[in-house]
């Protein structure tokens, strides 16, 4: 196996268990939101996920992708605006589709579903982190000119 192929699957890995942590994460912020302090349970969703990408990030920067890892704050702000829009673009919009055709058109169990979801926006999660959002500093350094420019 090749030095490429061996980083590659060790990225999967780390992603994978950080995602992971990050559902915990999630669901111990809605159940505290939500269960405990009794916030509208659309409000709480929201600031839950949004507490989970912030998780997510942070291990991606210092784990996942760490020789990836920017030293100043406004390439990290950039990646991390970047990091919002794509996983949580991916995240909502995948989960809605694969759930509509698994359960809508498939029949399956909507656990079983949102399981199947899970897994499939992961993959396609990682990828658009791995090549768009993750990038080596110097091509973080273009990405973040081109969102300067453009905005």
């Amino acid at each position: 196996m090749s030095d490429g192929a061996r980083a590659w699957i060790r990225r999967w890995v780390r992603f994978s268990a950080v995602g992971v942590v990050g559902v915990g994460v999630q669901l111990s912020m809605l159940t505290l939101l939500a269960g405990w302090l009794e916030v509208h349970y659309l409000v709480a969703t929201a600031l839950a996920v949004e507490s989970a990408i912030l998780h997510n990030f942070v291990w991606h920067e210092q784990w996942t992708f760490r020789g990836r890892a920017l030293s100043d704050g406004h390439g990290r702000l950039s990646r991390w605006v970047r990091f919002n829009v794509f996983s949580g673009a991916l995240s909502i919009l995948g989960n809605v589709f694969f759930m509509s055709v698994l359960v809508g058109r498939l029949g399956l169990h909507y656990l079983v579903a949102n399981v199947l979801s899970i897994a499939s926006c992961a993959v396609l999660n990682f990828a658009v982190n791995d090549r768009f959002v993750f990038l080596s500093p110097s091509r973080d350094d273009a990405a973040g000119a081109l969102c300067r420019a453009e905005g």
